[in-house]
């Protein structure tokens, strides 16, 4: 009997909210560099560093989109 106790115990402590998806973060905003043409992009996604022509211009994380609009501006490889 205590064995099914603790068993029923741990079972809806598994199920609680302790276990359920944290709130949503605060934006991203990156910067991506297409090698094939030259051209930087702000994307509010994480991008995917499979992709052979993409690549991250800048390690920073920007929280609006207008301080990652004004960083293209001042980043080297976006100016080339």
């Amino acid at each position: 009997m205590k064995r099914s106790l603790l068993c029923l115990f741990f079972l809806l402590t598994l199920d609680g909210s302790g276990f359920s998806q944290p709130a949503k973060s605060a934006p991203a905003f990156y910067v991506v560099l297409n090698s094939l043409t030259k051209n930087c992009t702000v994307v509010d996604k994480v991008p995917r560093t499979d992709t052979p022509n993409i690549t991250v211009a800048s390690d920073a994380i920007f929280k609006t989109r207008a301080e990652a609009e004004t960083a293209v501006k001042t980043l080297t490889p976006c100016n080339q």
